[in-house]
């Protein structure tokens, strides 16, 4: 059975965090979803397609080891329709735990076959968000030891 892992989030815009979180996944498992959720409740800062190809470009020397896509619903269900047995998570302080310990276990308790597993974010990582590049950018600040230049090239 292949160890095949989902990264769920609405990488709006993804971020120096998540590349480096995905980065040091891959070589745990042998394929990761990036899988970018829709919300349809929330106004999108960057449309999804162009989301989607910004994730794209960057791991495109990755191969079939990284899939990118987009669902709605239920994340367990996502897992199911992919095949994936596991959802990575980066965890940035004791606040990041806080949230994720009991969707973590509420979504074993919807499907006991998935695991989350948490990665602790790199040093020099820890304080990026997609919610804090937003609110820089908007006011004109300098994204580029925030995000990937594919994400800065879009911005423009």
């Amino acid at each position: 059975m292949s160890k095949i892992a989902i990264f769920p989030g609405s990488f709006d815009p993804i971020t120096n965090a998540h590349v480096d979180i995905i980065e040091r996944a891959l070589p745990l498992f042998d394929k990761i979803y990036i899988a970018i959720g829709v919300n349809s409740s929330k106004k999108a800062y960057i449309d999804l397609e162009i989301r989607k190809e910004i994730i794209q470009n960057i791991f495109q020397d990755e191969g079939d080891k990284i899939a990118i896509d987009s669902y709605k619903g239920l994340t367990v269900d996502y897992c199911k329709k992919v095949g994936a047995h596991f959802i990575l998570r980066g965890m940035r302080s004791v606040r990041d735990f806080e949230f994720e310990q009991p969707i973590s276990q509420n979504n074993q308790l919807l499907n006991d076959q998935i695991q989350t597993i948490f990665l602790i974010s790199s040093p020099g990582y820890s304080h990026i968000s997609s919610t804090i590049v937003r609110d820089i950018h908007s006011n004109g600040g300098d994204l580029r030891k925030l995000v990937p230049s594919q994400v800065i090239d879009q911005l423009k």
